[in-house]
């Protein structure tokens, strides 16, 4: 009998909110089990394996002596998942790279910052090969379990490469530009169903960028509404800000 592919999760500079959407799987949990065996996850788990064939990592890389264990985990793995927007994309914790370290680390941690190492935060591919990514803020349940059963079945996961405006207009939404609000839509990564722009707000961009984005679009957008290129630049930094568009 073939043996089940063992699988842990790993977490850096994160709120952890990603690996709870995992453990939030409840009943889907049980059926994932059945297939998978979970030899490291600190937050379901006690016991701990460093022998793992799929390694989900969440969180971003803020500190040099994060590195050398992400590479270790990377040379245990065959197979690297980025696990939401500070995994794949930098994310909040980015905001810091527009201030000067001392000053972080002073705000921060006050008379006791020299005690505490840090560097300008990045996503895991800055670092090491990244085979896959989950994006979100925190990531859907349900792309989590797509992603893992194509895996599974040896196939390539297809993440949504088209705009988030794609999932407002098949929602019915009003258009958060047509409410007088500054929106990431048109460049942003669609496969959240337009949660945000579903529940009066906008999006701020937490699954980061489609591929080659229409930012001329975006410029005429704007102007067409009278909004400050100015103040997108603002929002886009808060989970892009390691991209280069933000810098």
């Amino acid at each position: 009998m073939m043996s089940k592919p063992r699988v842990a999760f790993f977490d850096f500079t994160g709120c952890e909110g990603c690996q709870l959407q995992v453990v939030n799987l409840e009943a889907d949990l049980l059926g994932i089990l059945d297939h998978i065996d979970i030899v490291s996850f600190r937050e379901a788990m006690k016991e701990h394996s460093d022998n793992y064939d799929i390694a989900f990592v969440e969180g971003s890389i803020t500190r040099r002596s994060d590195e050398s264990r992400l590479k270790a985990i990377r040379k245990n793995t065959s197979t690297l998942i980025a696990l939401g927007s500070c995994a794949a994309i930098g994310g909040i914790n980015c905001l810091k790279n527009f201030f000067e370290l001392d000053y972080v680390r002073e705000t921060v941690y006050g008379e006791k910052a020299t005690s505490y190492e840090t560097y300008a935060a990045r996503p895991l591919k800055a670092v090491v090969p990244v085979d896959y990514e989950i994006p979100g803020c925190p990531i859907s349940r349900n792309e989590f379990i797509y992603v893992l059963k194509s895996l599974l079945l040896g196939k390539k996961p297809e993440i949504p490469n088209y705009p988030v405006c794609v999932e407002c207009k098949l929602a019915g939404n009003v258009c958060a530009f047509e409410r007088g609000m500054p929106c990431l839509g048109p460049i942003t990564r669609a496969g959240c169903g337009a949660a945000c722009i579903r529940e009066g707000g906008a999006c701020w961009g937490c699954r980061g960028l489609v591929d080659e984005p229409n930012t001329d679009s975006q410029r005429e957008i704007l102007a067409k509404y009278g909004l400050d290129l100015t103040d997108i630049f603002r929002k886009f930094r808060l989970y892009n800000g390691y991209s280069e568009v933000a810098k």
